[in-house]
C-alpha cells in the first residue's frame, strides 16, 4: 500500500513538474512585437461610467481631441496612419442589399435621421450628418454638426480603400441571415481582400458566415467558450483544441491569467494555428475596453505579442512602437 501511494506521489510530481515546464514563460525570450487594434478608426471618446445598451454615447463624447467621427474613411485613414494594423468597424444592413459602415442600431443618436438603422435604404443613409448628435457639453454646442453629411461610408468604399489592410468586421445582430448575407456579399471580392478580413458578433450570423467562409477567421461569445474551455481542461499538455484552430480570439485581460502558457505560450501555439489573439480591457463584460493611455499599457502581461485593442491609437501607438 505505501509502495503505491509512493508511485501515486512521484507520478503526480512528475505530472505538476510537466505542466509546468509546459507552460512556463520564465525561459522565453520573445521579441516579436505586439500588433495594434484600432477600434472603429480614430474616433471620439466617451465616458464609459453607468453605460447601458441604451445609452447615445454620443451625447457624452469628451472635450474633442481631433475632428475625426467613428467608422468613416478619413478615421480608418489617419488610424492605418498613426501606427494600426488591424481596424475595426461596425456594419448595418440596408433594405436594399447593401452594407453600411455604422455602429448603431437606430439613427437618433448621432445623426439627424430617425428609426431602425436597417430599415432604410442606401440613398436615405448616405444623405444623413452624422456628425449631428455629438456633444461634450449636455447640448450647449454641437461641434460635428454639419461635418458629417455624407460620410457614412458602404462596406464596399472600406474594402476597396483598404484592399490588403487588416479589417475586423462587426456584425451588430444575433440574426444568422446577416451573416449569409455578409458572406455572400464578400465573396464577391478578390481573395487578396478577403483574406485580411476577420468577422465577430453574434453566436448565430458569424457560425452561419463560418459555414460558408471556412477559411476566415471569426469570433463570438460561443465560439470562445468552444476554445477555451477544453483549453483549460487539457491545454496543460500543450494541446490546442479544434475550435482554437483558424480563429480569433478576444482575451479579457483579466481572463488571461487562467490560461496555459498565458501569455507568451499561449499567443505563440494559437499562432501556430492561424489563430489570433486580441487582448481586451477588463474581464469580458464589455470587449470594447481597450489599452488607451500609457498607463494602461502598464497592465499589459510581459512577453504579450498578439494584438493590443484600443481605443486611441494615436495615443498608445508611439509607445507600443518606442518599447519594441
Amino acid at each position: 500500500m505505501k509502495f503505491l501511494k509512493r508511485k501515486i506521489t512521484i507520478l503526480l510530481l512528475i505530472i505538476v513538474m510537466f505542466a509546468f515546464l509546459n507552460n512556463t514563460n520564465l525561459f522565453s525570450s520573445n521579441k516579436q512585437k505586439p500588433l495594434l487594434l484600432a477600434h472603429r478608426g480614430v474616433a471620439q471618446t466617451f465616458k464609459m461610467e453607468g453605460i447601458t445598451g441604451d445609452t447615445c454615447t454620443a451625447e457624452r463624447i469628451h472635450k474633442p481631441e481631433h475632428d475625426f467621427l467613428e467608422n468613416t474613411i478619413p478615421s480608418m485613414e489617419a488610424a492605418f496612419k498613426a501606427g494600426a494594423d488591424i481596424v475595426e468597424l461596425d456594419v448595418q444592413p440596408t433594405n436594399d442589399g447593401e452594407f453600411v459602415v455604422f455602429h448603431d442600431w437606430t439613427l437618433d443618436c448621432r445623426t439627424n435621421g430617425k428609426g431602425v438603422t436597417r430599415e432604410h435604404s442606401l440613398a436615405e443613409l448616405k444623405v444623413l450628418d452624422i456628425g449631428y448628435g455629438y456633444t461634450a457639453d449636455e447640448g450647449k454646442t454641437y461641434p460635428f454638426r454639419g461635418k458629417g453629411i455624407g460620410l457614412m461610408p458602404t462596406l464596399d468604399e472600406v474594402l476597396k480603400t483598404f484592399s490588403g489592410k487588416e479589417l475586423l468586421i462587426h456584425v451588430k445582430s444575433n440574426d444568422p441571415e446577416e451573416g449569409r448575407q455578409l458572406a455572400n456579399y464578400l465573396k464577391h471580392y478578390p481573395e487578396n481582400t478577403v483574406e485580411h478580413i476577420s468577422v465577430y458578433g453574434g453566436d448565430q450570423p458569424v457560425a452561419a458566415l463560418k459555414a460558408m467562409l471556412p477559411n476566415t477567421r471569426v469570433m463570438s461569445k460561443e465560439s470562445l467558450k468552444s476554445c477555451l474551455l477544453p483549453y483549460i481542461a487539457a491545454g496543460w499538455t500543450g494541446y490546442v483544441p479544434g475550435a482554437c484552430k483558424k480563429t480569433q480570439l478576444h482575451i479579457p485581460e483579466k481572463v488571461g491569467p487562467w490560461l496555459w502558457g498565458w501569455p507568451e505560450k499561449f499567443v505563440a501555439r494559437m499562432d501556430k494555428n492561424n489563430t489570433r489573439t486580441i487582448i481586451v480591457g477588463g474581464n469580458g463584460m464589455d470587449f470594447s475596453t481597450g489599452f488607451d493611455t500609457i498607463e494602461d499599457l502598464e497592465r499589459l502581461p510581459e512577453g504579450f505579442s498578439g494584438v493590443i485593442w484600443t481605443n486611441k491609437i494615436q495615443n498608445i501607438a508611439p509607445k507600443v512602437r518606442s518599447d519594441h
